[in-house]
């Protein structure tokens, strides 16, 4: 005698995913947690610096500080500028611990970069995700920058190699300096690894937002001088020019 009733077929039956979008609450069938309007009106960024990613008034340009002074990565992928909402998604995944949020802009960032590579850009060989020093790591329990590198490694099929980089210094928050201070900031703060296997590799920084540039060229040039190939920046989100916000 079975104990269990005899049933043939699948054991679950998948309907339509209805999922509620993460902004609005509203019922939504797309693949991720966010309406198609609420996405629509994400501050998308468009023309920018073709190195940078600064946001400039028109298309294929190079923002004069690019020209001045190349920095030591290629270029930078990033597809919002930092604006309402996305300034507040990206606040409440790095300081509240709200990882649904980082996890949407991840996956958002990955068709992103799915769309890119369509297009020509070339695929990195590994994602390396900005380290956070041991003191930083402590307080706040996790680093967003790693998280980030892994949910874009499983959706690219990207292997992410979180501990290339070290950081060697707890700085000040970067935020709370000026360009100067901040180049100040970063001089001794990061580190290869011993043994690091970089030779001839394209790589690519993966963090959060990118402001002014000084840590994505600091750790750019550390790989570049390590023997990578190529350095490019993933990011969710690129500031503008100070007093160029709307």
């Amino acid at each position: 005698m079975r104990c269990q009733p005899r049933y043939i077929g699948p054991v679950y039956i998948w309907l339509k995913n209805n999922q509620h979008c993460l902004l609005c609450d509203e019922s939504t069938d797309t693949s991720h947690p966010i309406c198609t309007p609420c996405e629509s009106e994400l501050p998308w960024l468009g023309d920018q610096c073709q190195v940078c990613a600064l946001p400039l008034p028109m298309p294929g340009l190079t923002c004069g500080q690019c020209l001045k002074k190349s920095p030591a990565f290629a270029q930078v992928v990033a597809p919002w500028a930092y604006g309402f909402p996305i300034d507040s998604l990206i606040t409440r995944f790095k300081h509240r611990a709200q990882w649904p949020f980082g996890r949407l802009l991840a996956e958002l960032l990955g068709q992103s970069l799915h769309h890119r590579f369509d297009e020509g850009l070339t695929r990195p060989d590994a994602l390396v995700p900005v380290p956070l020093s041991n003191q930083r790591l402590r307080e706040r329990g996790y680093n967003q920058a790693a998280m980030l590198a892994q949910w874009l490694s499983d959706s690219l099929t990207i292997p992410c190699e979180e501990h290339l980089l070290l950081r060697t210094q707890d700085t000040t928050a970067q935020q709370e300096l000026n360009a100067e201070a901040r180049r100040r900031n970063l001089r001794t703060a990061f580190a290869l690894v011993p043994d690091a296997r970089i030779e001839g590799r394209h790589l690519a920084l993966v963090d959060d937002v990118l402001t002014t540039g000084t840590t994505a060229h600091y750790l750019a040039r550390l790989l570049m001088n390590g023997g990578a190939r190529q350095v490019d920046v993933y990011c969710l989100a690129r500031t503008p020019k100070p007093g160029d916000q709307a």
